[in-house]
């Protein structure tokens, strides 16, 4: 957020927090409705109505647009969608249906940031720091340590490999995010998420038509969960994190992530009575700091981008100004001659003027002889 005016950084510090706390009720959702209903009958239901409200949100922005999506660019949203909603959010469900923690489940997640700071380099072209590998290392062993310790409390309930579903999910959301980025045009973000529910949809709807499990329960329990899914865990946790991306970019919006796991971690404890042992609280604090070392080379780079661009601004203006100032000059100085030029040729000097300058040299001349030879006549 360097170099936003000072009103937007506390707007957008608002909004972070508010995704913050509405991502992580995603997985506490999860939860909750997996409770009641199978996964494909709790994602048809979460996402047949925000497909509702999507259709006539895209149908409004299509009317207004002067050019139309072209079919590549239809195409690289819904494939977006794929990867960002129905991958990530199948993989959160599963993991958490296994018996992975909340908390496990959203640091795995978290470490996202991490990664995309690995990956930089070779999909952007961007030269990855040694704070960034040194917090991918630390990252990850923070993460070994809390799924370890999340594993042996649930040990012959959860299978190990259980902790691997929720690294496919950060690779599908990742995934998702740099195929936004390198879009040659952006879409607004309330279109993005439209489009996303829409295909997620008719993704998770066709899923539970198949698996015979279309049918929601009668619990009431089932449709808070529905309500707390759509409201907080998509328009305000997924809204957010594509508006947030488009507002200051991958890497703060990724970087939040972190600040996810543990408050994922403490929900999970209140209200699932999930485990939350000292382990687990250095494994949440290996992460933060991993953040924070890779981040911090990122911030100093940024704010030395600033530093440059503002330098530069200022030569500009300066090279702008001596050249206007030059041409002013010149301008001047052409106005000046062809004002002398016009005074010239509608005042010429008079055409005796030189004949009378010589004329009298010369009379002066005659005269003078004369008188000398009029002196020199004897009287």
């Amino acid at each position: 957020m360097i170099g936003l005016p000072r009103r937007e950084q506390v707007v957008i510090g608002l909004l972070a927090v508010t995704f913050v706390i509405c991502w992580s009720s995603g997985f506490i959702g999860a939860k909750l409705g997996a409770a009641d209903a199978p996964v494909p009958t709790v994602l048809m239901w979460r996402f047949l109505p925000l497909a509702a409200i999507a259709v006539p949100v895209i149908l409004v922005w299509c009317r207004r647009r002067v050019r139309p999506m072209s079919r590549s660019e239809w195409g690289r949203q819904v494939l977006i969608g794929l990867l960002s909603q129905a991958a990530y959010v199948v993989t959160v469900y599963w993991a958490i249906g296994m018996g992975v923690s909340t908390g496990t489940t959203a640091l795995v997640d978290g470490v996202q940031p991490l990664v995309a700071a690995a990956l930089v380099g070779p999909l952007l072209g961007a030269v990855v720091t040694r704070g960034q590998w040194v917090g991918l290392a630390l990252g990850l062993f923070g993460v070994a340590v809390v799924s370890w310790t999340d594993a042996t409390s649930a040990a012959g309930r959860t299978p190990l490999w259980a902790y691997v579903i929720p690294l496919a999910g950060m690779a599908a959301l990742l995934a998702s995010t740099f195929i936004e980025r390198r879009a040659p045009r952006s879409v607004p973000a309330s279109v993005a998420v439209s489009i996303h529910c829409c295909v997620s949809a008719v993704v998770f709807t066709g899923l539970a038509l198949a698996t015979g499990t279309a049918s929601p329960p009668a619990s009431g329990r089932f449709w808070i969960a529905m309500v707390w899914l759509i409201v907080f865990a998509t328009l305000g946790g997924y809204g957010l994190y594509w508006f947030l991306l488009a507002r200051i970019g991958v890497t703060p919006v990724n970087s939040l992530m972190f600040a996810i796991a543990p408050v994922t971690a403490v929900w999970g404890a209140v209200m699932f009575d999930e485990p939350l042992t000292a382990t687990t609280v250095v494994g949440l604090g290996l992460a933060i700091a991993a953040a924070l070392i890779a981040g911090r080379r990122e911030r100093s780079e940024r704010a030395r981008l600033v530093r440059r661009r503002r330098r530069e601004r200022r030569e500009r203006a300066d090279v702008t100004g001596r050249r206007e100032r030059r041409e002013r000059a010149d301008v001047t100085g052409r106005r000046e001659r062809s004002e002398r030029a016009e005074v010239t040729e509608r005042d010429p000097p008079a055409a005796g003027g030189q004949a009378s300058g010589s004329g009298p040299s010369d009379g002066r001349g005659v005269v003078g002889v004369s008188s000398g030879a009029a002196s020199g006549r004897p009287n």
